[in-house]
């Protein structure tokens, strides 16, 4: 998901995925732990996806506009 779909969402749906990829960040982290993660490059992946997801619910916060 890019920075442009996470500014169309509303605080309440962003709180939702950064829900969601920290569970899924942890279960990751779990899998590789134990040897059975295959992909371990979607652990950046879901980290960056977890900043992106921040960052968007900061600009919120402070009413930051930005171009589109």
């Amino acid at each position: 998901m890019n920075a442009r779909e996470l500014r169309e969402l509303s605080l309440e749906e962003l709180t939702d995925k950064h829900k969601q990829f920290k569970e899924e960040l942890f279960n990751l982290r779990f899998q590789h732990a134990i040897g059975q993660l295959g992909n371990t490059g979607r652990i950046g992946e879901v980290r960056k996806s977890i900043a992106k997801v921040l960052t968007v619910m900061r600009e919120k916060e402070i009413g930051l506009k930005r171009p589109v």
